[in-house]
Parts: C-alpha cells; sequence; structure tokens
C-alpha cells in the first residue's frame, strides 16, 4: 500500500468514528425524551418548601394549584417539601444559615424577610410584576417590598384573631351577642365555666396560636398599632406596662380555668375540632379556618364570628382586627438559567388571578382585587365586614423570629402556672436585646 493509500484509509476511519460518535450523541440526547414523542426538552425538577400539611381550605387550593401546573407542565416537576407550620420557619431558618433553601419557598413579609434579603438568598422579582400590576395593590405587596426591590407574591390575607363563638352557648348564659367589653368578655367566661361549659378551646401545641392569635390582638387593644414598631425601632419596650397588661391577659384566663385542660397537649386543628364538636362555647384562630367552622360544617350557622373587644383605658382600636398579607412566594437566587425560568414560570401560573378566585370561593380573604365568583361562601360578605375597619398588626410579622420564640416559650409557661407576665415581657426584651 503506498503513502498516499496509507492517509486515504486513515482518513475514512476517522470520518467513520466522527459518524458513529455523532450518532451516539444524539441517541443519547433522545434517551432523555418523554414519552418517545420526540419532544426534547428536558424535565427541570424545582424543589418547593412550605407549611400547607394541616387541612384547612387555603392548603387543599395550593395543593391542587401545583398539581395543576405540573399536568400543564409536562416538563416540570415540582418536588414538595411540606413542613407544619409549627416547625416552618426554624427549618426555613436553618437552610438559609447553611445557604440551602429551596427552589421556591413560601415566606413571611417583614421582619422573617429581611434575613433572606440582607444574606442575597432570595431572587428579587421586578421584571415579573406586569404580571400582577392590575390585581395587587401597593399595600399587599409593601411587606414583600424591602429596599426598593420585591422578593415574593403574596397568597392571601389572614386575619388571626377571629373569636368563633357557640351562639348557642352564649345564650345560655344570658348573652344574644357577643360581649362588647373586657369586662362583659370575662363575665361570659365566668358563667360559662360555672355552667359546666368550656370556655375558650385551645390547641397551643404548636404555642404559636397563644403569641399570633392571642397576644397580636391583645397587644394592639392596650398598647395601640405603632407599639410593635416602636419596640422594633428601640422607642418603646415589651416590659412597658401596657404590654404586661396584654400579657396578663392570658394568665388571667389561665387562672379562670377558661381553657381545655389539655390546651398544651392538642394542636391547632384539634383545637379546632373540639370546638366543632360542641365541647367549648369559643375559639380564637385565623380567618382561614372559617372553611372548616362554618363554610363547610353542617351546623356552621350556629357559630358567630366577632374580635376581641375593647379595653378600660386601651390605647388601641376596638373594630381593628390582627391581619397580615401572607404566605409570600419567593425563588431562591443564583438558580441556573432554565431553573430560574422554570420557577419563574411557576411563580406567575401559582399566583394569579384564579387562585385569588378559587381561594375567595372557599371563603378566603385574598389581597387582590378581583371579581367575587358568584358562587363565593355566604359567609365570606360577613368575615369581610368583620374585618373591614382597620388591620392591627400581627406579632410575628414584626418581631424577629428569635424573640418570637422567647415570647411563645414564656406564655405557654403561663397556662401551666409557671412565671409571671412581667418576667415573659424582662425576658422577651433580654432576647431582643441581645440581637441588638
Amino acid at each position: 500500500m503506498t503513502m498516499k493509500q496509507t492517509k486515504k484509509v486513515a482518513l475514512l476511519g476517522m470520518a467513520g468514528a466522527l459518524a458513529l460518535f455523532t450518532a451516539a450523541c444524539g441517541n443519547s440526547n433522545n434517551a432523555g425524551n418523554t414519552g418517545g414523542s420526540g419532544n426534547s426538552e428536558e424535565t427541570i425538577t424545582l424543589n418547593m418548601m412550605h407549611p400547607w400539611t394541616s387541612p384547612n381550605v387555603d392548603n387543599e387550593v395550593y395543593k391542587a394549584r401545583i398539581a395543576k401546573f405540573e399536568a400543564e407542565h409536562p416538563n416540570i416537576v415540582i418536588k414538595q417539601d411540606g413542613v407544619p407550620s409549627a416547625q416552618y420557619k426554624t427549618k426555613l431558618r436553618t437552610l438559609a444559615a447553611a445557604n440551602n433553601l429551596a427552589d421556591i419557598n413560601v415566606v413571611w413579609p417583614g421582619a422573617d424577610l429581611e434575613p433572606l434579603v440582607e444574606g442575597s438568598l432570595v431572587e428579587p422579582i421586578d421584571s415579573l410584576m406586569d404580571n400582577w400590576k392590575s390585581i395587587l395593590p401597593e399595600s399587599a405587596l409593601a411587606g414583600f417590598n424591602i429596599g426598593g426591590k420585591q422578593y415574593a407574591i403574596p397568597t392571601k390575607q389572614t386575619f388571626v384573631d377571629i373569636i368563633y363563638y357557640n351562639k348557642e352557648m352564649f345564650a345560655q348564659v344570658g348573652y344574644t351577642e357577643f360581649p362588647d367589653t373586657y369586662d362583659k368578655f370575662i363575665d361570659a367566661v365566668t358563667k360559662l365555666k360555672a355552667a359546666g361549659i368550656t370556655p375558650i378551646s385551645l390547641g397551643n401545641k404548636e404555642q404559636w396560636p397563644l403569641q399570633s392569635s392571642y397576644l397580636s390582638i391583645l397587644g394592639d387593644r392596650f398598647t395601640g398599632s405603632d407599639f410593635l414598631t416602636k419596640v422594633v425601632n428601640k422607642e418603646a419596650k415589651f416590659t412597658d406596662p401596657e404590654f404586661v397588661k396584654a400579657i396578663a391577659v392570658i394568665d388571667e384566663l389561665t387562672k379562670l380555668k377558661a381553657f381545655n385542660t389539655d390546651a398544651n397537649n392538642m394542636d391547632s386543628v384539634q383545637g379546632q375540632d373540639y370546638f366543632i364538636q360542641g365541647k367549648a362555647a369559643m375559639h380564637i384562630s385565623s380567618s382561614t379556618v372559617d372553611a372548616r367552622i362554618r363554610i363547610n360544617n353542617d351546623e356552621g350557622d350556629k357559630f358567630g364570628i366577632a374580635l376581641f373587644p375593647g379595653v378600660e383605658g386601651g390605647k388601641g382600636d376596638p373594630v381593628k382586627s390582627a391581619g397580615v398579607v401572607q404566605y409570600g412566594i419567593a425563588i431562591k437566587s443564583g438558580l441556573n438559567e432554565k431553573t430560574k425560568a422554570a420557577a419563574e414560570e411557576f411563580m406567575k401560573y401559582f399566583v394569579s388571578e384564579d387562585l385569588y378566585k378559587e381561594l375567595i370561593r372557599n371563603g378566603v380573604v385574598v389581597p387582590a382585587t378581583v371579581e367575587i365568583p358568584g358562587d363565593a361562601s355566604p359567609y365570606l360578605k360577613e368575615m369581610l365586614e368583620l374585618t373591614g375597619k382597620g388591620t392591627a398588626p400581627v406579632f410575628d410579622s414584626i418581631i424577629p423570629t428569635q424573640v418570637v420564640d422567647v415570647v411563645q416559650n414564656g406564655i405557654q409557661a403561663l397556662t401551666i402556672g409557671r412565671g409571671t407576665p412581667e418576667e415573659v415581657a424582662k425576658d422577651a426584651q433580654a432576647a431582643f436585646d441581645q440581637m441588638n
């Protein structure tokens, strides 16, 4: 064989090898297709952490919306990490400290969001805001806007302090309407107890109910709506007499034996069930649980809703309800281009006019300005009227989580006869001072 022939064979061999290599690459790409349809788009998995584990109606709406997104976007998988609400914020802080957040996270506004922004752990979403400009007012977005940038979109408006009460039980002790003063409220509690009726159903195993549903509005009634902000700005202290008086209400109710004896062994859902089953005259909780207590309950008509009454000498407005725009959807920063695009597509789909209307349909108050569906719950108007006269701040939406934990431990201890309101206030202030 001549030198020229040898070179020709070598070139043909290289060409053949290249063809085989190219075919192999082509086969490798095709192996990634789904369903053999010839669609070469790769599947992207998004990790999402949320606290939607309890049987509340809004949680079911959220999970159904995720399932619908996956059905309509077969190339995007949402891998859900559902964490019970009592543990959620702790896990979020732990993952944030390790720079290991999920791709999509449910976040709270204000004090809870700020550390995530300061650590550059969540992505600004200003480029997406045109999707919601026609339905979300600035007031709904404000808590998730830090330094002029938007970091999350809210799903609902929650009022944490709704008093659900059994009209029949109150009538038994002479109250055809809910007490409109604190003295009458305590009188009703005393008479209910004397009649052999548990006055208040409480499930505080998770600790947040006494803090969020009780102390938020008790604090507001005594101190006024600017107190918590003043504490954060070091213009007031938890040890101020008005706030100590608010904590003391929980102590007073404990001494009156107003709560069920197993309150700290029940979780929040069990506390709701205790009330629904007719074992207590009152339950104080979120507006979200209206679906369980009244909307989807055959006996819903026997339950009324009210707000905590005003207190003598208090600085707060007794018509206000403690509310917060809740469950912001945020995207982790630093995602690669394809994962980020998928996360943005999910956010735009998930938080939409359709979601808000479905929540309204099920009696959930939303922060969006959308048309109320014709088949919305008949109880919704009553809830909107009750909560539409001014909003008081929610304790754990203003106060840093580390301090909230101290307060929760302290007020739970009061319910088993340990400590004093003054000690709870002192410990809370010490925890806040240590942070600063």
